[in-house]
């Protein structure tokens, strides 16, 4: 497993978060293995227990989208152990997955948003003008939270008005900025080298904790849940990727290209950017209520 996990890291470059995820996800099929049929070695599983475990999850009313992730964990990995040598035959050509009910991502209105960044009064110094940054930055440009955390201080280019961001498989993009994040961006490189002076973890790092050190996720985290517990109380509206949601969706709403915003958010394909097509049907609807004569 441990040379699988490698291999996600170093040639698939899956993200440290989908990597944590396989890894789980493996170590529950490992031991309902042992636990169940008493076979402590996954590589002898065949499609009878893989699909027997598929049902023992659904059974226990896993969330579809959950068990579909865990499947395709096990695709990779017995994909890998083939191509290894390690087995002579895939047991996951015989899987199916459950087919799991489009989920619409959740958003905070334009609104609300905007009273928060605009109105809002953040903390005074550093920390105040890196929390701004931060909610400024994952919003004004879409990127995912592992993006954020990996921006370096020469990724941004002030006179150009651009940021340059590492996605998913190491692919880069770069990613305008509009005026205000501008503003901000500039104030706060101004007060980190002020803070921290031109020789800390800041050469490296665009945004750095109180100490100085880089980001991280639990930081970023409990940032943002701080910040957007101020404007919605439900859950699924309090965590970094809402913000990103709320790009897409808002941009979209503007009559923005389904394209520019799959560009803009580094999407492999355009099916993934779809999803948030459902604010325009929303549109449509009510031009066509107020402009119809027979509406």
């Amino acid at each position: 497993m441990e040379l699988f996990f490698d291999y996600l890291r170093f040639e698939r470059r899956y993200s440290p978060h989908t990597v944590l995820s396989y890894q789980t996800d493996l170590r529950q099929f490992s031991e309902f293995l042992l636990t169940s049929y008493e076979l402590p070695d996954t590589t002898q599983a065949d499609h009878t227990l893989i699909r027997s475990w598929v049902v023992d999850l659904m059974q226990q009313h896993r969330d579809p989208r959950t068990v579909n992730r865990k499947i395709a964990c096990l695709r990779s990995y017995y994909k890998y152990l083939l191509r290894t040598g390690v087995i002579q035959k895939n047991p996951m050509l015989r899987i199916t997955s459950p087919k799991a009910a489009k989920k619409l991502p959740d958003f905070v209105p334009e609104e609300a948003l905007n009273g928060l960044l605009n109105s809002f009064a953040f903390p005074e110094g550093f920390a105040g003008i890196r929390d701004q940054a931060m909610l400024e930055l994952l919003y004004g440009t879409g990127i995912r939270l592992s993006e954020l955390i990996g921006i370096g201080a020469e990724d941004v280019n002030l006179p150009g008005r651009t940021v340059r961001v590492t996605g998913k498989g190491n692919k880069q993009r770069v990613v305008p900025l509009n005026p205000t994040l501008l503003i901000i961006l500039e104030l706060y490189i101004e007060v980190r080298q002020r803070e921290f002076g031109p020789d800390s973890n800041a050469r490296r790092s665009l945004l750095v904790t109180d100490k100085g050190e880089p980001l991280y996720e639990k930081f970023v985290y409990r940032t943002v849940k701080h910040y957007l517990s101020q404007i919605t109380t439900a859950s699924g509206q309090q965590h970094p990727h809402v913000l990103r949601h709320s790009f897409a969706t808002h941009l979209l709403g503007k009559g923005a290209d389904l394209n520019a915003i799959k560009e803009l958010l580094g999407h492999a394909s355009l099916a993934a950017t779809q999803v948030y097509t459902h604010l325009s049907i929303d549109k449509l609807k009510s031009v066509f209520e107020k402009a119809h004569p027979k509406a």
